[in-house]
């Protein structure tokens, strides 16, 4: 096994459990707080479609497709307030978006060289990801560490276990 073999086995178990959590899931299910304090899972999908760019465009620039005007900043955890309904989209809108930016990034992960993957990634990911590859794979790790949180509105909605 090697490097994009790892980044590839991440991706897909961490597309495989997202669609599992959101399968039964309403769109307006998906805009309710799990808990108090917590995103919507509505944000928190559009969070990962942006990072998950974020990171590919990291390693190969301009290889990912454009967001939807205004998307990025509707989905940030820091800006806006998550209760504003306005802000979100639909669950279809966000799957297409997902299958998307997954299949671009896996397009990436084909075309770029090992001796990439091994580049520094920029400073300011320096401390959780040394190289470009471990970057890459976070694209990965950052959905699966959220999926957590999906639970929580599942367990608030009574609904089966998905995973």
């Amino acid at each position: 096994m090697n490097a994009k073999d790892v980044i590839r086995a991440t991706l897909d178990s961490s597309d495989m459990i997202l669609k599992m959590y959101l399968n039964d899931l309403s769109d307006e299910e998906l805009l309710i707080e799990p808990v108090p304090g917590m995103n919507p899972v509505a944000l928190q999908v559009g969070h990962l479609v942006v990072a998950e760019r974020m990171f590919v465009e990291m390693v190969k620039p301009g290889s990912c497709p454009a967001l939807p005007e205004g998307f990025t900043e509707k989905h940030s955890v820091k800006e806006g307030t998550p209760s504003d309904r306005s802000r979100y989209s639909t669950k279809a809108e966000y799957l297409s978006l997902w299958d998307t930016q997954r299949a671009a990034s896996k397009a990436v992960l084909e075309a770029v060289t090992d001796a990439r993957l091994d580049e520094p990634a920029p400073e300011r990911f320096a401390k959780f990801a040394p190289t470009l590859g471990v970057l890459f794979n976070m694209a990965g790790v950052h959905a699966l560490s959220h999926l957590g949180q999906f639970v929580a509105l599942r367990r608030k909605l009574g609904k089966p276990i998905a995973f």
